[in-house]
């Protein structure tokens, strides 16, 4: 090891690796490296810059914590959350799309009907659709959590003034795979960029909105479990997407409703609609598991 060099390195790291290292993480760890010191070649890395990074990686530890992580943040705007995504995204069912920074488990059940709005501000949207597979058979007893911003664009765990759980459910399908909730219309948002995400995002000039969205978790015994967001059709910032989180195959149509239109039965809150309310049919396709 005393005559490592430059142009050894790397090698001597690969050949560190013990027998009894995991094949796939040595496999893993093997491609990283190799990347990682080819980069550092590429572009003659100074010291400073080294440290930089360190420091960049060093704030995003300090703030992360329960509620929020800017390790999972940093790998959303750098594309790496989507590309992951869109690598393990079957063809046939509904792609993936980001976590995010701001899930929560726990969220309380919400009733297959059931109202997610609450006394939220803003535009009722009625949310309904069904988990199938791709052939269209409903998937009986599938789950979904859901969470979303609130008016303000801001998730529960970022506000003081919302509860812990606000406009989060998790909900148990039937044996038709139906879907059905209200809730209210989420706004655009900034990513934080209060912390070191946002000094990339400055540095870099570029903008720290996201189109307004749905999560939604979805699983069920025997299929590939789903993690996406939707989006409406007609949001400003669906091309300039922080995270890169858009896809065709997510982008949703709000269709404007108004009193006297036909509303869906089993509706918890169907005498608390807004005139004009809103209704989204969005459909989720699983599948099977190899």
């Amino acid at each position: 090891m005393r005559s490592v060099t430059r142009d050894t390195i790397t090698q001597a790291f690969l050949d560190y690796c013990g027998p009894e290292t995991d094949p796939r993480l040595k496999s893993v760890l093997e491609s990283l490296v190799r990347h990682l010191h080819a980069f550092a070649v590429e572009n003659n890395l100074t010291h400073a810059e080294w440290r930089k990074g360190l420091e960049l990686l060093t704030k995003a530890g300090d703030i992360t914590d329960s509620e929020r992580n800017e390790f999972v943040l940093f790998s959303d705007v750098l594309g790496l959350s989507s590309l992951v995504d869109m690598i393990n995204s079957p063809d046939e069912g509904t792609p993936s799309s980001v976590l995010g920074p701001f899930h929560m488990l726990g969220a309380p059940d919400l009733a297959v009907g059931g109202d997610m709005k609450g006394d939220n501000v803003g535009d009722t949207v009625i949310v309904t659709g069904t988990v199938c597979e791709p052939d269209g058979k409903p998937i009986a007893g599938a789950e979904i959590e859901i969470w979303q911003t609130a008016d303000n664009g801001l998730y529960s765990n970022q506000d003081p003034d919302q509860s812990e759980y606000n406009l989060r459910g998790h909900m148990v399908v039937g044996e038709d795979g139906r879907y059905l909730f209200t809730t209210v219309r989420p706004s655009p948002y900034a990513v934080p960029d209060d912390g070191p995400v946002g000094e990339l995002l400055h540095a870099t000039g570029r903008d720290p909105w996201r189109p307004s969205h749905l999560h939604f978790i979805i699983t069920a015994p025997g299929f590939r479990s789903l993690v996406t967001e939707v989006f409406p059709s007609d949001d400003p910032y669906l091309d300039v997407d922080a995270v890169f989180g858009v896809r065709e195959k997510l982008i949703m149509i709000y269709e404007k409703q108004s009193a006297g239109d036909a509303i869906p039965d089993g509706l918890a809150a169907a005498d608390a609609l807004t005139d004009p309310y809103y209704k989204v049919d969005f459909d989720f396709v699983l599948v099977r598991e190899a």
